[in-house]
């Protein structure tokens, strides 16, 4: 049973805004393989410095793991994403805790929250603005936000060589392709500030990190990650890019027997004034 809060996410959207880029997600390897997207953000909870009883929410909650690391603080927390097998699966995972499916560029919450966390989702939706502004509504006076996303420079190597690559199979235009929004911390931060945040913490990192799998790891990224570009071409091509991808990136994030991704991630906390 969904608690109110996130029962009537949808009810008034402020704006009608197209659908996400197309990216699919097997959330069995998501969960198997790319630990390391919720096992990192773990220490972002203590940048949200949770305190008993509050109301958090988090926004972007993919399969629910640090939703439920965040339930062990003792807090009412519940969890929305867009992607529905991402909330089936945190459903059926964590049955004590509510789950929605919403848009966090338009979602409503019918009383405000103490507190929104997100953790390596913010990436994902270009329209910054919107989705500042929906986090804004839902928080009370004073309340926090606090996000890690991919920031400027974020797998700068492995998508410059895809790209690259993509144009050199044929599609000269494939950069519009690109699904993510990488901020710096100027350009986020301003985009809080015009939106009525004070932004008190502010950090942009290099975070280099290992994949796992071996030589498989770069070719399970991209086949996890980046199938919403893949997907423009045919299958027969998507293996050939990865291929030429591969050995374009190996003298530089190859070694000792497996990948490195080449992650910077923005950190940031805002209080709502």
């Amino acid at each position: 049973m969904l608690n109110p809060a996130v029962d009537r996410m949808n009810a008034k959207p402020f704006k009608i805004f197209p659908p996400m880029p197309h990216q699919h997600w097997n959330t069995t390897l998501y969960d198997r393989q790319h630990q390391f997207v919720w096992q990192y953000g773990e220490s972002l909870i203590e940048w949200l410095a949770p305190q008993p009883g509050e109301h958090i929410l988090d926004l972007g909650c993919g399969t629910g793991h640090l939703t439920a690391k965040l339930a062990e603080k003792n807090v009412i927390v519940s969890g929305i994403d867009a992607d529905p097998a991402m909330i089936a699966v945190a459903q059926q995972t964590y049955p004590n805790i509510s789950f929605a499916i919403a848009d966090a560029r338009q979602f409503e919450l019918p009383a405000p929250v103490d507190a929104i966390f997100s953790n390596a989702a913010l990436h994902w939706i270009p329209e910054a603005d919107a989705v500042i502004a929906s986090v804004y509504r839902a928080l009370k006076p004073g309340g926090r936000f606090v996000a890690e996303f991919g920031g400027k420079g974020n797998i700068h190597a492995m998508m410059t060589v895809l790209f690259r690559t993509l144009k050199q199979l044929g599609y000269p235009d494939c950069d519009r392709w690109n699904p993510w929004y990488f901020p710096s911390v100027a350009e986020y931060a301003t985009c809080l500030e015009q939106a009525g945040f004070e932004v008190t913490q502010a950090s942009l990192f290099d975070r280099p990190t290992p994949l796992q799998d071996g030589d498989a790891g770069l070719r399970n990224w991209f086949r996890m990650f980046a199938n919403g570009i893949l997907s423009n071409i045919p299958a027969d091509q998507q293996a050939q890019a990865i291929e030429m991808t591969e050995a374009q990136l190996k003298p530089v994030l190859y070694k000792d027997s497996g990948w490195t991704a080449d992650y910077r991630r923005l950190r940031v906390t805002a209080k709502k004034v």
